[in-house]
């Protein structure tokens, strides 16, 4: 299981001191601060692997996106986790299932409580995760509250709806793009 670095930056979290935490000073510079990448292969047959990822804002909208489940031989997944990772200026870090689990699954509650769903596709995913049975260890929210950041294909205009409606005005920061 990898994670990308980062991945913990603006969140906190409840115990498992070996959880790996790699804060890069390149992190907030590259856009990618609140943004998580994770990936699950697991050996399929032969030399094969299947392989899931996803995407996830941990300050707001939880899964934004989801690759798999992709299965493919064993020696493409080097190539395909360079590709998988590339957003990031430092290379992932390797950690356990658990993290992933509370990373995942724990964004995703996250972000029903506010009133969102995970990208399309994400329950023919969670079978990489196995069994959750939650809550996530992790606390979510820039510094534990809603901090919307405006992606390519995101609606500005719902999305902040949805948060007035959930946490209330001023409860939550955001920044979006002017038209």
């Amino acid at each position: 299981m990898l994670v990308s670095p980062g991945w913990s930056d603006g969140l906190t979290r409840t115990g498992h001191p070996e959880w790996p935490d790699a804060h890069t000073a390149h992190t907030g510079d590259t856009g990618v601060s609140g943004l998580a990448s994770v990936l699950v292969a697991r050996r399929a047959r032969h030399d094969k692997v299947s392989v899931c990822g996803w995407l996830v804002d941990a300050y707001c909208l939880g899964v934004k996106d989801t690759v798999g489940p992709r299965t493919m031989h064993g020696r493409d997944l080097p190539a395909f986790t360079r590709s998988f990772y590339a957003a990031y200026p430092d290379p992932p870090l390797t950690a356990p299932l658990d993290l992933a689990q509370n990373l995942v699954f724990g964004a995703v509650a996250y972000a029903r409580d506010l009133g969102f769903e995970p990208a399309r596709g994400f329950e023919t995913t969670i079978g990489h995760l196995g069994p959750w049975t939650g809550p996530s260890a992790i606390r979510f929210g820039r510094h534990g509250k809603p901090l919307f950041v405006q992606g390519p294909h995101d609606n500005p205009t719902r999305i902040l709806a949805t948060l007035e409606g959930s946490v209330g005005p001023g409860n939550f920061d955001f920044l979006v793009v002017s038209p």
